[in-house]
């Protein structure tokens, strides 16, 4: 199933390489809210924030919107994402499949229909709405430079039908021209041609709708960079493009943000919410604010999560994910940018309608309202066999005070089970060892930290040993380490030759990434070696993998492939 994967790789690596020596030095302090040029469209998006996007359905590339696996939309669908809070709605469309042959183009009535169907349930919920030409982008637009006129007229057939059939909708639906433009396919890697198609595409867009009548005339318009990138280069040709559209005053910017991509999807060691990815949150909309916002054309980030959501939302730890989204969320609503959630399906319930992660969405829902309070950690672990000593914890209060510390939904008393001086938060020897007694290996209780504001944090109470690998063979694809984890838990792994030299894909760096080339199984008892991973052994050489645990625990083991048959064994 494509979902939302479809990302830079070299270059991200290259931009992330360039950019590490100009970041500043971080702490976790947001600057002072920035003030820009009042407008109606500053208003307008003001007023959009915050927003979510219904990925992974109408954008779906095959017969229907359940192609990638999500049901059909409903009305109680979209009346249950109002009542999360949201206020817009971005409903990504991919028109591909249903677009007749030249010369006209007809797109399929039906799914136009279906289209305005879903705008439909979302108007009638007061929800602002944005629709666009979503997975097209990389379908078909991006042949432009080999294709050029058939790909204009096929993209210029679409907006003036899209145009029409909306029209008389209220100015609370807008467009956007394009998602994650690109121009590969077959075609240049030269970035100035690549703007050159995406500059022609935007204005023959606006041209479009603008003379379609009815509320396209003054309907708002949105223009991304090329590939949605919030790079400074590309940014900067974006904003040329507006220069040029400098007489209509209902236009808007619109960039995606991932995060820094090592710690996105946890590869090259990074694992925690560190000074340089909350760097690249800082920088990043620094420049995103100046080149835009300040000088009047308000910003949608029209997409934003971390990349490692699409294999496995535990692809960064809780409390580092916890961490990075208060920063973001708070960070962009000092820059008045509105935010639009991806899901493509992993975080709401489409048909429960709950969320699969209400941490992630309560911190997420007060960032745009207020700093929340988090900690250095989420985790508070015990090694059995040792004696228990105070632990003592770094909080970050963010300008909130700490009410309450429960453990499992009970209160504790303050200054007998625990102690708070200024942000420093230590717990007892002896509260822990009560709240241990089981001596059960993993969690043996949630401490849970309530706040003057934001949402409570919660520290799990594990009590771990070093967990134990053993030795296996295998015919299959991907390789299972029998792996006995003793209340412990993987953080990262790393794999090099015996021989000497960078193991595995993204060979720049010796650790892997987190889920494509490895992933911990607790509940069956394994480590799963990818055939990502795998594929890239040299035949017969010995590799060494070392597993880092979060307890800070560190085991080696030594993987040799010798045709179908993988073999494997513990080396400490």
């Amino acid at each position: 199933m494509f979902k939302k994967s479809f990302k830079p790789a070299f270059s991200m690596l290259l931009a992330v390489i360039l950019l590490l020596p100009l970041l500043p030095a971080a702490s976790g302090t947001v600057s002072a809210a920035e003030n820009p040029p009042k407008s109606k469209m500053q208003t307008y998006v003001n007023q959009m924030q915050p927003g979510w996007n219904l990925g992974n359905t109408l954008d779906s590339v095959g017969e229907d919107e359940t192609a990638w696996g999500n049901p059909r939309v409903t009305k109680e669908l979209i009346k249950q994402i109002s009542r999360q809070g949201f206020n817009s709605i971005r409903i990504p469309v991919t028109w591909d499949n249903h677009i007749g042959p030249a010369p006209e183009y007809k797109i399929d009535p039906a799914y136009l229909d279906r289209v305005a169907e879903v705008v439909g349930w979302a108007r009638s919920e007061n929800l602002y709405v944005l629709i666009n030409v979503h997975h097209d982008s990389w379908v078909w637009i991006s042949k432009m430079e080999t294709n050029h006129d058939e790909t204009l007229a096929r993209y210029n057939a679409v907006w003036t039908q899209v145009a029409d059939k909306f029209k008389n909708e209220s100015d609370k639906v807008s467009f956007e021209s394009v998602n994650e433009p690109r121009f590969t396919d077959g075609g240049t890697t030269d970035e100035a041609v690549a703007q050159a198609m995406l500059n022609e595409l935007n204005l023959s867009f606006h041209e479009i709708v603008r003379n379609s009548g009815g509320k396209n005339a003054t309907r708002p318009l949105i223009l991304p960079t090329l590939e949605s990138s919030p790079s400074q280069e590309r940014m900067d040709e974006l904003y040329k493009t507006f220069e040029q559209l400098k007489d209509d005053k209902n236009l808007i910017a619109t960039v995606h943000y991932y995060g820094y991509w090592p710690f996105s999807v946890n590869i090259a060691g990074t694992t925690t919410f560190d000074d340089t990815t909350r760097n690249d949150i800082i920088t990043t909309f620094d420049n995103v604010y100046d080149t835009f916002t300040a000088r009047g054309i308000p910003v949608i980030l029209g997409e934003y999560g971390l990349l490692g959501f699409d294999k496995n939302t535990d692809t960064i730890e809780q409390g580092e994910k916890l961490k990075f989204f208060e920063f973001l969320t708070y960070y962009l609503k000092e820059k008045h940018i509105t935010t639009m959630w991806w899901d493509n399906g992993q975080h709401f319930s489409r048909t429960q309608y709950t969320w699969s992660d209400p941490e992630l969405y309560e911190i997420i829902r007060s960032g745009q309202k207020q700093r929340s309070s988090v900690a250095e950690s989420d985790l508070i672990q015990l090694r059995k066999g040792e004696a228990v000593t105070d632990k003592v914890v770094q909080l970050q209060l963010n300008g909130n005070k700490l009410t309450s510390l429960k453990a499992d939904g009970k209160r504790l008393t303050r200054n007998k089970d625990y102690k708070l001086s200024g942000e420093t938060l230590t717990i007892p020897a002896a509260t822990l060892e009560r709240l241990t007694a089981s001596g059960e290996f993993g969690v043996n209780a949630v401490l849970t930290a309530g706040f003057t504001k934001g949402p409570d944090w919660n520290f799990y109470l594990t009590v771990h040993q070093t967990p134990v690998l053993s030795a296996a063979t295998s015919t299959d694809a991907e390789f299972a380490i029998p792996t006995v984890w003793n209340g412990d838990k993987l953080a990262t792994m790393e794999a090099v030759y015996a021989s000497g030299g960078n193991a595995g894909p993204n060979d720049w760096t010796s650790f892997k990434e987190f889920e494509s080339t490895f992933s911990p199984n607790y509940s069956d008892g394994t480590i799963i070696l990818r055939k990502a991973l795998l594929d890239t052994f040299r035949e017969g050489e010995a590799v060494k993998l070392t597993f880092y645990f979060w307890s800070g625990d560190k085991l080696t083991y030594t993987v040799t492939k010798n045709g179908t048959s993988i073999s494997g064994q513990p080396t400490s």
